[in-house]
């Protein structure tokens, strides 16, 4: 009997049936009325047709009383849950509503009777199942788990796609999930297999396991919503297992796939784009490997059960290593567990990246190092090659934070031991020479990658670039850029060759995002030559492939420096650099020149966010920019009126703030600037120097061209805190009736705080005496230039007198302005600069004529002073007597006196101050009567500047005016008589001569 109801093949019997509460054993012939008609399918007493619920309860009889026919009983019970999922499929596509089973509405009447009827069979067979399971689970369990597994795959793949309600395999796994367990044919068959699983978790359950796998390699993907389920149901036991599992069909089919196994390898170098072939390893065997679906296993449960996996590959991994240093090398699944561990990061993603995370920690130390070197020295020379190249594959494929970490520890490794490890650490030069092959092979690896993605060369820099396939390392690195850089810029023998190859990789792999960043991180952070040069040799292996990078770069940089997230050493570093690479064009060697015109072409396209780094608040960074732009080419068109007065008015202040950081010295970067802009344009020439005056002669600069600060108002703020009715204002407001004019002396002269005595004297310094003198070593400049200094000064000395008449009144009209007077006498006083400017004005005629209102208040306070001084001689007024002898020379120099009158101030210092007087008395005289006009000179193409003919006006060579100088002469003949010859007045020939 058992011969006629076990298939060819099939295993014996697994024991009696349990004893139930069913009906009675059957007689002999009752048995046989029972096989026949199961055989037959039709009723031996009644003589019709079984029903399919009477056929099923006849089966399950027999498969109570005689279990030798199980195999012939759980093949008809296939087609009882397969008529039974074929109706409840049928009712889901007739109902209009979808949804969970329970809110459904009633199958239509018109459903086959045989559909929703079997459901009380399915439940009958279960309870079967359940029984024999209970009874004798050894030898049961690995026989229904098979049956119920494999089943369930049949009908998985048998309605996938077939019904409108049954959703494709390649989408969601829950929803059909969802689907499969609202059906109760196959929820039953899970809960037969999970309640065989149960039964064997604690002895063997490499049978139900095994089964699984078998069953997912067959019908996968339609078979995954089983996997899903099982493996959340027994995470632990199903990863373990399934690993286990795996790993002997590894053993066994000898590494299929790509692999290298213990039995033995592929010949492949790289891993194949089919690893596992529908044809089986072994000659004869029907079953193919299983690795597959043991990838597929293990990826539907990394997304909950991630740790477990990790845990157990980990486990996995050091146990092989521990095995062989125990001596246990000859065991098959030893050597093949880190081929297999391989070949299952190659097939999953989503293995590799639960396992990279901690896959540094797990090679860090040198003992497990070690271990895995002795562990490979027993594989061929084939397999290690292939091995290798499978670790290559799947560094490029590595993601996340451990892919940086990943690449860390293979340079650190590879490195010589002097330099990255410490006292007492060693590495096997065996295994730091496999580092650095692996290095270089990755290398090579990325590069084919990075240029073998499509596109040309350049394509992508200014629009979208093409669908690249995706390399996960270098997305990994996106964010490590900076962290590359500094690697790099160290110099450490190897190291910064293969992170700055692999830089630049990085850059055309990501275009245009990472190439300008990594640029501007090696411009930024280079402390030499050596370490800039790097950067120009990114550059110069990049502007193949990325056009438009250096103004990417720049603008990059540049956006970082304004937001503040650049330090500023850094920004200090990358401007010097700058200022370094463009200088590379004026030292006239073909490659730097080169290379240092494009850099300049970029920074000259950037002037307007270079200008504001002028005036940044760290020196370091104002001082950089300053040296920068003294020597980047401008654009070939003419800078804009805003660009040329911002670059102006930034290298101004950079100007008078390195000269009072640093002294002359220290501004030859801010004057070279100057020079070159005042070159520009008359307008940028103009800017400048009327900038450069206003700035001169601000209160703030005072005292960096040899003037003092005025303290009165300090000294008064003071005074007034504590003593505020003893001011000398507010006194001299309450001793009087009316409100004191614009020329009273009351509101001129004051002398000092009631209460505290008389102002101390101040020591002025003379005029011309300027610490800073040489900072104004300009050549002789236009006479439009040397108008608008002269404009300049007086706006900045005397506004309220700007665009007065040139004109000068009779003396006595300087009554009516001597407050104004004393304010420009004492501009004078407290800022020395004001008479080498005036020098600067007068050597480029007719331009002293517009300072005529400051000439005019300067002398009449001059005059006041030697009228009221009652010492014998000038030399108790210091001061006054070289301001009176500048002043004139200054007057002579620009045409404004003829030579006669010009050369009195040579015998000032040998006269009294009423002489001093007299003589100044002349000059007014003379500067009244002939007008201080530009139209007065004319301009001599031989010498290319304006004169003035003295002879063409009357009494233009000084006339009446040197009577009082031959007078004063005459008094002193002693002294004097030498000078006589100086002061007559010349021929009209000769004076035109001389042109003054």
């Amino acid at each position: 009997m058992s011969a006629l109801c076990d298939p060819p093949g099939a295993p014996g019997p697994p024991g009696p049936a349990p004893a139930t509460h069913g009906p009675a054993p059957l007689s002999a012939q009752e048995l046989s009325q029972e096989i026949k008609a199961f055989l037959t399918g039709i009723d031996p007493i009644l003589g019709h047709q079984l029903s399919a619920r009477e056929h099923a309860r006849c089966s399950l009889l027999l498969l109570r009383s005689l279990p030798p026919a199980r195999a012939a009983v759980l093949d008809h019970l296939r087609g009882v849950f397969d008529e039974s999922v074929r109706a409840h499929l049928a009712a889901l596509d007739e109902s209009p509503v979808a949804g969970p089973p329970h809110l459904r509405p009633p199958p239509p009447s018109h459903v086959p009777a045989g559909g929703p009827g079997l459901e009380d069979v399915v439940q009958e067979v279960q309870q079967v199942l359940s029984e024999f399971i209970r009874a004798n689970p050894k030898a049961w369990a690995p026989v229904i788990s098979a049956w119920s597994i494999d089943l369930m795959g049949q009908l998985s793949s048998t309605y996938s796609g077939q019904h409108q309600r049954v959703p494709h395999a390649t989408g969601s796994l829950n929803e059909l999930l969802q689907l499969w367990m609202g059906c109760r044919a196959t929820r039953t068959l899970m809960d037969i297999y999970v309640q065989c699983l149960s039964a064997l978790i604690g002895s063997c359950p490499d049978a139900c396991v095994d089964a699984l796998l078998d069953t997912s390699v067959q019908h996968s993907p339609h078979f995954d919503w089983v996997v899903a389920h099982i493996g959340s149901s027994f995470p632990g036991t199903i990863i373990s297992r399934v690993l286990s599992c795996g790993l002997k069909d590894f053993c066994v089919h000898g590494g299929a796939g790509g692999g290298a196994g213990g039995s033995g390898g592929s010949s492949s170098q790289t891993p194949s784009t089919d690893p596992f072939p529908g044809s089986p390893a072994i000659p004869g065997e029907k079953r193919v490997p299983k690795i597959a679906s043991v990838v597929g296993i293990l990826g539907h449960l990394a997304s909950r059960h991630g740790d477990s996996i990790r845990r157990e590959l980990l486990r996995m991994f050091h146990d092989s290593l521990a095995g062989v240093a125990g001596g246990r090398s000859g065991d098959p699944s030893l050597q093949a567990t880190v081929p297999f561990l391989l070949q299952l990061a190659v097939m999953s993603p989503a293995l590799l990246g639960t396992v990279s995370g901690e896959l540094v920690d797990c090679l860090k130390p040198p003992a497990v190092l070690s271990q895995l070197q002795q562990h490979l020295q027993g594989f061929p020379r084939e397999e290690l090659d292939n091995m290798l190249n499978l670790a290559v594959h799947l560094v490029s494929q590595a993601s996340g934070a451990g892919a940086y970490r990943l690449l860390q520890f293979l340079v650190d490794t590879a490195m010589p031991a002097s330099v990255i490890t410490t006292q007492g650490l060693a590495v096997p030069d065996t295994v730091r020479e496999a580092c650095d092959r692996l290095i270089q092979l990755l290398l090579l690896h990325l590069q084919k990658l990075v240029h073998h993605r499509g596109g040309s060369p350049g394509e992508g820099v200014l629009g979208p670039p093409p669908p690249p396939r995706p390399v996960p390392f270098l997305d990994a690195l996106r964010n490590h850029v900076g962290e590359l850089c500094g690697e790099t810029l160290r110099l450490e023998r190897k190291r910064f060759l293969w992170q700055h190859q692999l830089l630049g990789l990085l850059s055309v792999y990501t275009r245009p995002s990472c190439g300008p960043d990594a640029l501007g991180h090696l411009l930024s952070r280079a402390r030499s030559p050596e370490e800039l040069s790097l950067a120009t040799q990114l550059y110069a292996g990049l502007v193949v492939s990325l056009s438009g990078l250096l103004p990417l770069a720049f603008r990059s940089c540049l956006a970082r420096v304004h937001a503040g997230t650049l330090q500023p050493p850094f920004t200090a570093r990358f401007l010097r650099n700058l200022a370094l690479l463009v200088g590379w064009e004026q030292q006239g060697d073909e490659g730097p020149a080169a290379l240092g015109a494009r850099f300049g072409e970029s920074t000259s396209a950037h002037l307007s966010d270079l200008a504001p780094l002028l005036l940044h608040p760290e020196e370091e960074v104002a001082e950089a920019a300053a040296s920068l732009l003294a020597i980047c080419p401008f654009p070939p068109e003419a800078l804009s009126p805003s660009q040329l007065l911002g670059l102006v008015r930034a290298g101004v202040h950079r100007f008078f703030a390195s000269l009072r950081l640093h002294g002359p010295p220290g501004v030859a970067s801010a004057s070279q600037l100057l020079t070159r802009l005042s070159q520009t344009s008359p307008a940028g020439l103009k800017a400048v120097l009327q900038l450069l005056v206003e700035g001169a002669l601000h209160r703030g600069n005072t005292e960096l061209f040899g003037g003092e600060v005025d303290g009165d108002n300090e000294t008064l703020s003071v005074v007034s805190a504590s003593l505020a009715s003893a001011s000398l204002l507010d006194t001299n407001r309450r001793h009087t009736a009316a409100v004191p004019g614009p020329g009273g002396i009351w509101s001129v002269f004051h002398a000092g705080v009631i209460g505290r005595g008389l102002k101390p004297p101040k020591f002025v310094h003379a005029p011309g005496g300027t610490e800073c003198g040489g900072c104004w070593g300009a050549p002789t400049l236009s006479p439009e230039a040397a108008k608008a200094v002269a404009v300049t000064l007086v706006e900045s000395v005397c506004p309220d007198a700007a665009g007065a008449e040139l004109a000068w009144p009779p003396e006595e009209h300087a009554r009516a302005t001597v407050e104004r007077d004393l304010r420009i006498g004492r501009r004078f006083r407290e800022q020395p600069l004001l008479f080498e400017l005036l020098k600067l004005v007068a050597a480029a005629p007719p331009a002293l004529c517009y300072c005529s209102v400051l000439l005019r208040g300067l002398l009449a306070a001059l005059l006041s002073h030697w009228e009221a001084s009652r010492h014998p001689d000038t030399a108790h007024s210091p001061w006054h007597l070289e301001a009176s002898c500048t002043l004139v020379a200054v007057m002579a120099e620009g045409s404004l006196l003829p030579p006669a009158l010009g050369n009195m101030h040579e015998v000032f210092s040998q006269l009294a101050p009423f002489e001093v007087r007299l003589l100044l008395l002349s000059v007014w005289g003379f500067l009244r009567e002939h007008g201080p006009l530009p139209q007065k000179f004319i301009f001599q193409s031989e010498r290319g500047r304006f004169i003035r003919d003295f002879s063409r006006e009357g009494g233009g060579e000084g006339g009446p005016h040197l009577a009082v100088l031959h007078s004063v002469l005459h008094r002193n003949i002693d002294r004097l008589g030498l000078f006589s010859g100086r002061f007559q007045a010349p021929s009209p020939s000769t004076l035109l001569r001389q042109g003054t």
